[in-house]
């Protein structure tokens, strides 16, 4: 497993960003950040592998604070002649001009040594009233001397950069994504990649059918859809090291876990009782069974609001079409989300319980795209058009951004966007991938 080796902390926050921008986070209204200047990070020791690593870091911050949403990273074509390694090399009126237009700047070097990475890096504010108000920060990151080191200190920094002026939000270039990948035909195993694709590694290799991933809350353990046994049923697995959790059965063919927010419990559906499947609770060891559901037809795919917990949303069939409905998490208080028909499935509930995205084909002849329903409002936000089929979106645990599968480049990927449905992103090409689930925040 990939590791930070050790983050030293060599020079104090000598002072704190007092005025971060804000962020309209508006399901319409697009996403506007503060502009940053990144000059390449150079490389200070003579090794040849410090180049290597220079251009890779570089290329991957970039790429993490360009794709946050919380900033916007000023072209490197407008940056002033020279190298910008080290305060005495930064004069904040040539980063200013209107030609720049950068606030702040983020600036470097990284050395490679004894099998070890050590990158120096300091933030900037161009425009603070004083000298001695301007570092933001200043940090020395070390790990490996590899491209996955390289890789791990570029999403360090730049979580931490935007979670100092990302408007309130935290970095997400840590966290991961669970996928079901098809690579043999008819063959279905868990995998697990980085937020933007990179290091695709298998969880399972059952040659078998594996559906529905769903992460802890604490994203060590992710439970699925096994049908090693051949008949559906959930298994629970370690993040970290692929060990086995029991999770007891409760009879019939069982599917569609989700935990709850504190991690104690996992709804899912089972036809237990013999008629179609209906929604239940367990211990997240699958003992202390609660039925949740009584209807006629197909409930299944529950989730629970992550903010509070007291709700969980489900797909049922009750009324003729797939459809979303929520109830309270003692299955009282049962009411249908969409109310204009169609089919809606998949429901995800935002990181802050006031919006669900789901997948809809509202006419029988249209295309599955994905939306987003706001709770107060009731109001139905289109986020993608016009590009084949796009379904089960799952958000990252910023709020900011949602990943989902789409066959609009042909077989089932599996892409992200922003919330806007801009700077939509393919991360996954090998076989046919489906199913994404965004980890949380992972230590």
């Amino acid at each position: 497993m990939r590791k930070l080796l050790l983050l030293v902390l060599f020079l104090a926050l000598v002072s704190a960003v007092t005025a971060r921008p804000q962020i309209n986070t508006g399901t319409n209204q697009g996403l506007v950040g503060v502009k940053i200047a990144v000059p390449d990070f150079q490389p200070a020791s003579a090794d040849a592998s410090a180049a290597g690593r220079a251009a890779l870091f570089n290329q991957v911050l970039r790429n993490d604070l360009s794709y946050s949403g919380g900033v916007t990273v000023v072209s490197p074509s407008l940056y002033p002649l020279g190298k910008f390694s080290g305060p005495g090399d930064i004069k904040p009126d040539d980063w200013t001009t209107a030609a720049v237009g950068a606030q702040f700047i983020a600036f470097g070097n990284l050395r490679t040594a004894n099998g070890g990475l050590a990158v120096e890096a300091r933030l900037w504010d161009l425009k603070a009233a004083s000298a001695s108000g301007r570092e933001a920060l200043a940090q020395r990151i070390n790990s490996e001397d590899s491209d996955e080191g390289a890789r791990l200190t570029a999403h360090q920094l730049a979580d931490m950069i935007i979670d100092l002026i990302g408007g309130g939000a935290k970095g997400i270039a840590r966290t991961k994504i669970a996928y079901i990948s098809e690579r043999t035909p008819g063959i279905k195993d868990l995998y697990v990649m980085d937020y933007d694709g990179n290091d695709p590694h298998a969880v399972t290799a059952y040659k078998s059918l594996v559906l529905t991933p769903a992460w802890s809350p604490d994203g060590e353990k992710l439970a699925f859809t096994s049908y090693r046994k051949g008949v559906p049923d959930i298994e629970v697995l370690s993040r970290i090291d692929n060990r086995p959790y029991t999770f007891d059965r409760p009879g019939g063919n069982t599917f569609t876990p989700a935990w709850s927010p504190d991690g104690s419990k996992i709804a899912f559906a089972t036809s237990r009782d013999g008629g179609g499947p209906e929604i239940y609770t367990a211990d997240w060891n699958g003992k202390n069974l609660h039925r949740l559901t009584m209807s006629k037809g197909s409930n299944n795919s529950p989730v629970w609001n992550p903010k509070t917990g007291r709700e969980i949303a489900f797909i049922s069939d009750r009324s003729g079409t797939p459809q979303i409905y929520v109830m309270d998490a003692d299955g009282t208080n049962v009411r249908r989300l969409i109310e204009e028909g169609g089919h809606a499935d998949e429901p995800a509930w935002s990181p802050d319980g006031e919006r669900i995205a789901f997948a809809w084909q509202r006419l029988k002849t249209s295309n599955f795209d994905i939306y987003i329903h706001d709770l107060a409002s009731g109001k139905n936000v289109q986020i993608t058009s016009d590009a084949r089929d796009n379904e089960r979106p799952t958000w990252a645990p910023d709020g900011r951004h949602l990943a989902f599968e789409s066959t609009r480049k042909g077989g089932k990927q599996i892409f992200t966007m922003l919330l806007d449905g801009s700077q939509v992103q393919q991360l996954t090409t090998t076989g046919k991938n489906s199913a994404p689930a965004w980890s949380g925040f992972l230590k």
